[in-house]
């Protein structure tokens, strides 16, 4: 990873020193200590430090570390700086200073030179970021304004030019015209002048009076704050333009545009053109080709072609593009933004330990834009590695030490350090025991013992005289560890010889460290030298060597050279034990071979030689860049000459210690000779600055060489200033120093307000002063406090700024000193004192000015709290006592001061209620009261509060009167008459409010309403209808109980007088009532006023609302549209709005559909334009195409009819180039071009022109003029071999068009195959002929073959071959669709080409698949068949219920789901779809067979359903289970046990209501029978049930008196008789009772049926309260005395108003005109019970008998068959009938004959297997009906009747209120009740009405009505009108809705031709009409309506067992007088 050769002098230099410093620790045993640490900064120098020669600079370094680093400066070749006398010193503190300076003293390499700071300790060292130093002298400059030349029309920029050597420092801070007007920077964009962000001045469109104007610029120096003005004025010369010229851009200097992030920024585009171009700019996607367009906005501006930007961010970086076009031409400009931010970096982790031979890794994570490169140092020293992640893979001893990551670009740098540190135990090896030298006689072996020991385990090696031991037959060499770990090594010579002898050594070695021990071993013998190896050494270095001697004793050991005894000079040394040393050795006198002689005293001798080779090192000679600093763009070129040295030669280049690559950054390296290396740079940039250092290497050693390049120096801080805080009142002082060249200038500014961004100058006082860019302030204060800037310019680059904040420390402050605090005695308080100033502060609290402890009293808590701004304390009292009223003080502390505050504490308590409350007198409106004053709770009296509330209300909602303190006596006014009240009053003070006093009641007296309602809301809910909305008034207006609201309504703006409708009052509290008024005009406005009633009167009208009908859409397009066309790609589009009635509403745009014709269909296509005016013109339409166009009107209410269609065609423009063009070679003399028509011809084609060249003469082009229906021409008549250039164009009638590419052949003999034809695809229509093009050349001729999707093609009856080579399809169908390719071959070559053939066809069928189903809606997917070809129109989607019709939805082809809805819940469906193209319509899909989700209702259990009684039993109908689909209703019937036909209670029960029938015979058993129905289907359930006695008691259950195949035992009892009376045992004992008491009875009945048979035949008040609940039958009474039964009959009508609704009731029209019309009336008179009943009696039709009828007769005859109880108002086919409408009042004057229409089923005679009951015409009952509108046929109508026989009831209404707008109850059972026919009476009386207008279609028609069949116009919601129109389809209704209703209001008068339908569930009414069609059978239930099976009887009746054996006892029921529990109270009728 290092690289050593790189490394250089001045790393070296302190490295060495480092380690020295070191070196005696690292024998150390342990690690160092966790507290110490390598350096780390702690102020880093800036970048740039830039000062002017005035101000001179000082650069701050600061580093902590333990020990403390050695801070030294040094160059960015790495030596260190000194101090140069007066330009440059280095103070004690560690700051490089640079003073103030002479202009003349300047010096390039002390001002305009790159530093560093360096901080080292011994554990390793750090180099800060690249300090740039640059010193400005000041000097004399001059800015220049140039002459700029500018078309008329055009905008012009003037530039402000400044000299290069200050452009750094000097920025235009305004420009100034001739008149003296300064022009500022602005963001006005809009004016005709200016100041770009840059500087330049931008004028837009000039004009010829602008030439007559000049201009200066005004400067400002950075650095020393001077401006000045331009010297000389700019002018703008006008050119008036002679003709049309295209954009022109001058040449400009393309140099990348480099701007700080967040400052504003403007891109120029200088083109003039004429006529004035058009600018766009784009944005090249980065990395691609792709640009997009820039998006303008508050931040990004355009002023003419300039590009401005402000608050630049570095996402704007980029390359960018301005097109520039006007009518002649076009141009374009590129510019390269580099937007940047500062850099800054950061390593992950700072500090990290590592064990030995573990890896550590080092995160560089950096910030900053732009990045150049990532570069790592250790200590100081680069290590070549690049890469943001440092790995160290094993770590080493040597890799302890400081790491840095360096970031660096053009203009900065950052670093950031980490230390890695060794972990574990590091122990060097220490010898622990070691031999001793030994002298020896040879023979014996020898044994030689080293131990060490260390961490980790150290090996130990042997030497002998510096030579390795190797183990050999003699020589051994073991070693093994100890327990204790360390290593005991051994060395054995076996029988040692007297050549062994000499100096032993061990080498103990770990990765930690080397310890060693020698000695000599002596062996008695003869002198031996061993051999010696030759000896290489570097010249200039010290010899020393010994002479490896064995044998003893030697007696003399020397040195000789050539026979010579050494030493022969002052060089050499010979040392007595053999040592040669020869110092400074040289090649020529020292390199020889020397001999080492050794004797002993017998003269014996031994010789051994020696041979010495000298190496010489390299030697550079100096070599320098210039004196002068150079500049950008320059060249600088140097050679590093290497004069001395052994060849070869290594010679390479580094620039700031990094690796120069020949190539790379503009570096060129070239080697001139063997000892010459040239390094040229051609353009020099700022990465070229630096320190450059050649380097030459050899095997003797290396040598380098120095020399900066120096190019201007922007500055960089030596010291940048930082946050500061300083103590309030202190002298404060921060420094900022910068260096650069030349010297920057440091100014500093203090920021406008709390934040930084704007700055003024320092304005200079007596306490703030700047000396040598250090800021003082003296006595510092808050207001000193704030965001300063200090800035350092030198004019080379931008300069440097920094803010810092300056933060004041201050001692606490309380900002309130004094305040009182109150407390309720005996509540917690909490005392908080909040002191301000610099933390920590320390907060004590003084009672009485006694210290307070909370350990004294636990009563006492204090808290603290740090807030931003200080200290909040708390002292929390939990329960105060009187004790605590004292005077709390806190006191608050902190390093700078104290302060104290004070609170005064006072507790209270609230005061005693107030007595002896007394009435003084009272009126109807207001009350005068008094009372005793109660004590004050040491607080005075603020007030009394009266509070007087409704004696129902609680106290919560209570009114008040407030009355002063000081007195006891009040009047409470304004109270509601005939109200209760309860009054009581309270005293408040300041502290609470005391209890409330006795209450005391009163009451008022009753009076009108006084009020009027309130929050009316009159709302549109669409086009005919509007919802009024309201709230009763104030209930202290009531004056009593208000019973309903009179509604009325008129259009506005007219005279005519309100109609009303009247509202009962709703109980329910807090409700709104509400009201729609339905049929109303569309968009017109109606005025609403509403009224209050009570049994008083009327209150007051309420204010008029006004409100208009919502907007409807336009019924009718915009007439006499018309297109025309203006230009090829424009139409103009003109219409006249619809007529105003058909408006409905205020048309507020028009809307202008339109699509080129062809893609119509395709509503993704199509456009849409919005315009207010009549016409409009559409532009960018395609040219020559046809345009089909529909214009619409919108409103509010949304768009309205589109008109018809209208096509115009753009007019033709010249064509495009044809697309592609072929030559191809016919012979030596011809060629045969083709080519393909154009993409978009643009109309029709005339003609094509070939044009022709011969290429490279300077021939003249030909011209050859071709049919349009000619696709190639042959060239005739050229030269062989000879190139021709050929190209095509297209002309239509308007000319000639673009020219197609340019293709070069040349004739030849030789003739290829060649195909003329292209690749082409081609789009047939389904069973037409196909005709695909082959034309080839060739010769010979080609043989020309087909294949049709890669299969050979054969001739058969649909395809062949034509003789041109085309192929013809006749006939094609999808499977043609495919790829053709047509080969053509001959003996030169063969080609071929493909063609694609689409087949349009219609669509095949679509996939249809399920997606979700709901209650009422399904979801379905679609999807298109794979196999399609042709564009997809749309879907029709096709559905039906299971006995419905089938109704279609046309669905968009891009829609993937679609929802059918208003489905029936539980119903099956079947779905299927087809698909439409501009083909046609397409194959169906397999139809989908589904079901909605619901089922029909569950029977719940019976003991949650019945509850008995003695006389009644109630019904909990919410136990019911809906099934998943609303429950519509229920049916409810009833009998005794033993009797067989079975009496209806209601076929209408609400599913919410609990129901009580009622007028039970006590101590007898009922059958009971349920019908519960939903739109899923009906469940039918029977029960059994025994009533109570009369003391609550149960009866013993009997046997099955049923009838089913029992034989009965018991006695049959008359029917009058009480069941339990069993005669079995009874008559023996008390037959005389019985009888007695059986008289009794009859002949109380008979009275009291008389009774009321009289009260109807008198007063007609009397009668209203009767009639509507007429007895018609035997055994039923009607009991005035109930008040029940006179709540649900309502209130009567005043006789002047229409007859209002029962409240709560739900009664509809058809059961006036339905009802039994037997007895004292004619069958068919209309009856009004305002006068006699004996009006009307016409058409008395004799009694017929009915089939099956055995006990009664039928009213009616042949032709007319009446066939159900009450329904005499089947109107025979073409009876003329006189009726009274509604709308006549009951007059007889206006009564209208109409004629009945004939059955449409086709017969009116009786119905076969059909029998019906009817009583006797003299049976007594009253009939009370009243027909409004025709009386429409009936077939089938009653099929589920009782066909048995047995007594039917007649018609038997419920006490239900008569409403003319109800219907008839007889349809809603048909409708969903199928039962079994053995007996009982048929479903008669009406309850609650369901109330939905498709419940009276009669049941044939019950899914016609709702599935869009014939059905007749209904009433409105509440409309009592006759109407004849037809339901439309999608009026179905909401089903199973059942909410409760409320009740409606009386009928209007109003317009019949107003009618309209609602769809509502909560309507009512429907007309009368509506009750009588009939629309044929339907079908629903199949076999189940028809003819009822007995199983299905069986089975109901197991049911009920079932039930009956779970049955628990049953409940006593206690009826009020009044209903209570929630229970609605119905009258049983007799039957």
């Amino acid at each position: 990873m290092n690289m050593p050769n790189e490394r250089p002098k001045w790393l070296m230099l302190y490295t060495a020193v480092a380690l020295i410093v070191s070196g005696s620790h690292s024998l150390a045993a342990n690690p160092p200590d966790a507290d110490q640490k390598g350096p780390v900064f702690l102020k880093e120098p800036t970048n740039r430090i830039d000062f002017s020669n005035s101000t001179g600079a000082e650069i701050e370094c600061k580093s902590s570390g333990n020990p403390m680093p050695e801070i030294i400066w040094i160059r960015s070749d790495g030596t260190a700086v000194g101090d140069v006398p007066g330009l440059r010193q280095i103070s004690s503190d560690g700051k490089l200073v640079f003073p103030p300076f002479r202009a003349e003293d300047y010096r390039q390499e002390v001002h305009a030179q790159v530093y560093a700071c360096l901080a080292r300790n011994q554990f390793g060292s750090i180099i800060s970021r690249d300090v740039h130093v640059r010193a400005v002298v000041n000097q004399f400059y001059g800015a220049d304004i140039l002459m700029e030349y500018v078309i008329r029309g055009n905008a012009a920029v003037l530039k402000c030019s400044i000299p290069s050597f200050v452009a750094d420092f000097v920025r235009v801070e305004s420009w100034i015209d001739e008149e003296g007007t300064e022009l500022l920077p602005s963001e006005n964009y809009d004016g005709k002048y200016l100041v770009l962000p840059s500087g330049e001045l931008h004028i837009r469109e000039v004009g010829p009076e602008d030439g007559y104007k000049s201009y200066q610029c005004r400067t400002k120096h950075r650095l020393t704050g001077e401006t000045r003005l331009s010297a000389t004025k700019g002018r703008l010369v006008i050119t008036e333009p002679v003709s049309s010229t295209a954009p022109k851009v001058p040449p400009l200097q393309s140099r990348p545009l480099v701007v700080s992030g967040h400052t504003d920024l403007s891109i120029l585009c200088p083109a003039q053109g004429y006529p004035a171009p058009s600018f766009r700019w784009y944005k090249f996607i980065e990395g691609t080709t792709r640009k997009q367009a820039v998006v303008l906005n508050d931040r990004v501006k355009q002023v003419s072609g300039t590009l401005i930007i402000k608050d630049a961010v570095v996402e704007d970086s980029g390359k960018y593009l301005c097109v520039v076009n006007n009518s002649v031409g076009g141009e374009s400009v590129e510019t390269v933004l580099t937007v940047t931010a500062p850099l800054s970096a950061k390593i992950d982790p700072p500090t990290q330990t590592v064990d030995f031979g573990r890896p550590a890794v080092f995160t560089c994570q950096y910030t900053g834009n732009p990045i150049k490169t990532v570069s790592w140092m250790k200590d100081g020293k680069a290590i070549g590695h690049s890469e943001p992640v440092l790995r160290i893979e094993s770590v080493k001893k040597e890799d302890k030490g400081m790491y840095q990551c360096f970031v660096r670009n053009d203009q900065e740098s950052a670093e950031a350090s980490a230390e890695l540190k060794l972990g574990g135990r590091f122990d060097p090896p220490v010898i622990r025991q070691a031999f001793q030298e030994e002298t020896m006689e040879p023979g014996p072996s020898v044994f030689l013992k080293c131990v060490a020991g260390g961490n980790p385990t150290p090996e130990i090696s042997w030497e002998l005289d510096g030579k390795k031991i190797a183990n050999n037959d003699r020589y051994q060499v073991g070693q093994y560890v100890t327990v204790n770990g360390d290593v005991v090594s051994y060395l054995n010579i076996t029988s040692v010889h007297a050549n062994d002898g000499g100096l032993y050594k061990c080498i103990a070695k770990s990765k930690v460290g080397v310890a060693e021990h020698s000695a000599k071993l002596n062996v008695y013998g003869l002198p031996y030298i061993r051999q010696m190896e030759k000896k290489a050494i570097v010249a200039g270095e010290t010899l020393i060597v010994t002479c490896p001697v064995a044998g003893y004793p030697i007696d003399s050991i020397v040195w000789e050279r050539d026979n010579r005894a050494l030493p022969i000079n002052r060089k050499q040394k010979v040392f007595p034990n053999g040592t040669l040393i020869i110092e400074n050795v040289e090649r020529n006198s020292d390199q020889a071979t020397y001999t080492c002689v050794a004797k002993n005293q017998e003269g014996y001798s031994a010789r051994g030689s020696l041979e010495v080779q000298v190496m010489v090192a390299p030697q550079i000679s100096p070599f320098s860049f210039g004196d002068e600093p150079l500049n950008r763009g320059e060249v600088a070129s140097v050679n590093c000459v290497v004069p001395k040295g052994d060849l070869p030669l290594d010679i390479y280049w580094t620039l700031n210690s990094a690796l120069i690559v020949n190539g790379e950054l503009g570096f060129t390296l070239v080697r001139l000779n063997k000892r010459t290396s040239s390094l040229n740079v051609d353009s020099l940039e700022a990465v070229h600055r630096g320190s450059y250092k050649c380097i030459a290497n050899n095997s003797a050693g290396y040598a380098e060489y120095v020399s900066t390049l120096d190019v201007n120096v922007p500055p960089r801080w030596i010291l940048e200033p930082t946050d500061k805080a300083f103590a309030q009142g202190s002298d404060a002082k921060v420094e900022c120093k910068a260096d650069g060249f030349p010297k920057p200038q440091v100014t500093w500014k203090k920021a406008v307000g709390d934040t930084p961004g704007e700055y003024k100058d320092l304005k200079k006082s007596d306490n703030i002063r700047v000396e040598e860019g250090t800021l003082h302030v003296d006595n510092i204060q808050k207001t000193n406090e704030g965001y300063y800037l200090c800035e350092a310019i030198n004019g080379i680059g931008s300069g440097l700024s920094a803010v810092i904040m300056i933060s004041v420390q201050a001692p606490p402050e309380f900002t309130e000193k004094l305040r009182n605090q109150t407390a309720r005695r005996g509540e917690p308080a909490v005392l908080q004192c909040e002191a301000k100033g610099e933390k920590p502060i320390g907060i004590l609290w003084n009672m009485n000015n006694m210290r307070l402890d909370p350990k004294n009293d636990n009563r006492y808590t204090i808290r603290e709290e740090i807030l931003s701004t200080g200290v909040m304390s708390s002292l929390s009292i939990k329960r105060t006592e009187r004790s605590d009223s004292a005077l709390f003080t806190c006191v608050a502390t902190n390093a700078f001061g104290s302060d104290d505050a004070s609170i005064n504490m006072i507790v209270q308590e609230v005061p005693e209620m107030p007595y002896a409350l007394k009435v003084l007198d009272k009126s109807g409106r207001s009350v005068q009261l008094s009372w005793a004053q109660p004590y004050d709770g040491n607080s005075p009296l603020d007030r009394y509060i009266i509070e007087f509330k409704r004696s129902r209300a609680s106290w919560t909602e209570i009114d008040r009167v407030i009355v002063p303190g000081h007195t006891t006596e009040a009047q409470v006014q304004k109270l509601s008459p005939a109200t209760t009240y309860n009054i009581r009053i309270v005293a408040e003070n300041a502290i609470g409010t005391s209890q409330s006093s006795e209450a005391v009641t009163i009451i008022t007296a009753e009076e009108a309403p006084s009020g009027k309602p309130q929050n009316i809301k009159v709302e549109p809910v669409n086009q005919t209808t509007m919802r009024v909305t309201w709230k009763p008034p104030p209930r202290t207006e009531w004056n009593g109980e208000i019973l309903g609201y009179y509604v009325g309504y008129k259009l506005s703006n007219t005279n005519s007088s309100y109609v009303f409708e009247t509202i009962n009052f709703i109980t329910e509290e807090g409700k709104e009532h509400n009201l729609e008024l339905q049929n109303l005009r569309v968009y017109t406005q109606y005025s609403v006023v509403i009224q209050a009633f009570n049994k008083i009167g009327a209150g007051p009208l309420s204010e008029e609302e006004k409100q208009f009908t919502a907007e409807g859409t336009p019924s009718q397009p915009p007439s006499d549209t018309a297109c025309t066309t203006l230009t090829s790609q424009t139409i103009r589009v003109g219409w006249v709005s619809p007529p105003l009635e058909s408006a409905n509403g205020v048309i507020k745009t028009y809307k202008v559909v339109y699509a080129p014709s062809d893609e119509w269909y395709d509503e993704t296509k199509r456009h849409y334009k919005k315009t207010a005016s009549s016409d409009t013109v559409l532009h960018g339409l395609k040219k020559y195409t046809n345009y089909t166009m529909q214009v619409l009107a919108t409103t509010a209410g949304g768009d309205g009819v589109r008109s018809v269609p209208i096509h115009c065609q753009t007019e033709p423009d010249v064509p495009e180039a044809p697309t592609d063009v072929k030559a191809l070679v016919m012979g030596n003399a011809a060629i045969l071009v083709s080519w393909r028509p154009p993409a978009q011809p643009n109309g029709i084609i005339t003609q094509y022109t070939v044009y022709s060249k011969a290429e490279g003469a300077e021939t003249e082009t030909k011209t050859q003029k071709v049919p349009h229906y000619q696709m190639s021409f042959e060239a005739t008549e050229l030269e062989k071999n000879k190139p021709y250039e050929f190209w095509v164009t297209a002309s239509t009638t308007i000319g000639e068009g673009q020219q197609s590419k340019s293709i070069v052949a040349m004739p030849s003999d030789q003739v290829p195959a060649k195909i003329a034809s292209f690749d082409d695809t081609f789009t047939a229509t389904f069973k037409e002929d196909a005709k695909m093009p082959c034309l080839a050349v060739g010769a010979p001729q080609p043989e020309i073959t087909w294949k049709i999707k890669g299969v050979e093609f054969s001739a058969n009856d649909r395809m062949r071959l034509l003789p041109d080579g085309s192929l013809l399809i006749k006939s094609v169908n999808r499977q043609d669709a495919g790829d053709y390719s047509c080969h053509a071959e001959n003996s030169i070559a063969k080609d071929s080409i493909t063609h694609k053939l689409i087949v349009l066809a219609p669509p095949q069928s679509p996939h249809v698949t399920l997606s979700a189903t709901t209650t009422d809606a399904l979801t379905v997917k679609l999807k298109p068949h794979e196999g399609d070809t042709a564009p997809l129109h749309g879907y029709t989607l096709h559905y039906k219920p299971e006995f419905g019709e089938w109704e279609t939805s046309e669905v968009s082809v891009d829609s993937q789901k679609h929802n059918i809805e208003g489905l029936f819940c539980g119903s099956r469906y079947q779905v299927y779809a087809t698909g439409f193209n501009n083909i046609g319509a397409g194959e169906a899909s397999d139809i989908l067979n589904t079901r909605t989700k619901g089922q029909k209702p569950k029977l719940p259990e019976k003991p949650r359903f019945i509850e008995v009684s003695s006389n009644s039993v109630s019904l909990h109908f919410k136990a019911w289970k809906d099934g998943g689909c609303p429950m519509s209703h229920f049916v409810v019937e009833s009998k005794k046990r033993d009797q067989i036909e079975w009496n209806q209670i209601s076929n209408n029960v609400k599913p919410d209501n609990n129901y009580v029938v009622l007028d039970l015979e006590p101590a007898t058993w009922y059958n009971l029978r349920i019908t519960a129905h939903n739109s899923a289907g009906f469940t039918v359930a029977e029960y059994d049930f025994a009533t109570l006695t009369v003391t609550g008691g149960t009866i013993a259950p009997l046997d099955d008196g049923t009838g089913h195949g029992n034989v009965h035992t018991r006695i049959r009892l008359p029917a009058w008789m009480p069941e339990w009376l069993d005669l079995n045992f009874m008559v023996p004992l008390i037959a005389t009772v019985v009888v007695v008491a059986v008289g009794i009875c009859v002949v109380c009945v008979a009275l009291s049926r008389r009774r009321a048979d009289d009260l109807r035949g008198g007063q007609k008040d009397v009668y209203y309260d009767v009639v509507y609940n007429q007895t018609m039958g035997p055994g039923a009474t009607l009991d005035k005395r109930r008040p029940d039964l006179r709540d649900e009959l309502g209130y009567i009508a005043p006789p002047n108003r229409k007859l209002p609704p029962v409240p709560g009731s739900n009664y509809n029209t058809c059961d006036r005109i339905k009802r039994g019309r037997g007895g004292l009336r004619s069958n068919h008179s209309t009856w009004d019970p305002r006068r006699n009943p004996n009006l009307y009696e016409e058409l008395k039709a004799p009694p017929v008998p009915m089939h099956g009828n055995h006990y009664g007769h039928a009213h009616g005859n042949a032709e007319c068959h009446y066939r159900h109880p009450g329904m005499e108002d089947e109107i025979c086919p073409y009876a003329t009938f006189h009726l009274l409408g509604f709308r006549e009042e009951m007059d007889p004057t206006k009564a209208m004959n109409f004629q009945t229409f004939p059955h449409q089923n086709g017969h009116a005679g009786p119905v076969p297997g059909h029998a019906g009951t009817m009583l006797p015409p003299g049976h007594p009952g009253h009939v009370h009906s009243r027909s409004g509108s025709q009386s429409m046929p009936r077939a089938n109508r009653y099929q589920r009747k009782n066909s048995q026989g047995g007594q039917s009831s007649i018609y038997t209404p419920a006490p239900e209120y008569d409403d003319p707008a109800n219907c008839a109850e007889e349809d809603q059972y048909r409708r969903y009740t199928r039962v079994n026919s053995q007996g009982g009476s048929l479903y008669s009386g009406p309850g609650p009405e369901y109330d939905d207008p498709a419940n009276c279609a009669p049941e044939e028609d019950q899914y016609g009505s709702q599935y869009g069949g014939p059905y007749g116009q209904p009433y409105d919601h509440y409309g009592s009108r006759g109407s004849m129109g037809r339901r439309s389809i999608g009026s179905a209704r909401n089903p199973g809705n059942g909410s409760p209703e409320p009740p409606p209001p009386p009928p209007r008068n109003h317009d019949m031709s107003n009618s309209s339908f609602n769809d509502s569930k909560e309507s009512n009414e429907i007309s009368e009409a509506e009750c009588d069609r009939d629309h044929g059978p339907r079908g629903n239930y199949g076999a189940v309506k028809r003819s009822p099976q007995p199983k299905d009887q069986r089975t109901t009746e197991e049911m009920r067992k079932l039930i009956e054996r779970n049955e628990t006892g049953p409940k006593q029921l206690q009826l009020q007088q009044t209903n209570g529990a929630g229970f609605t109270a119905y009258d049983t009728m007799a039957v």
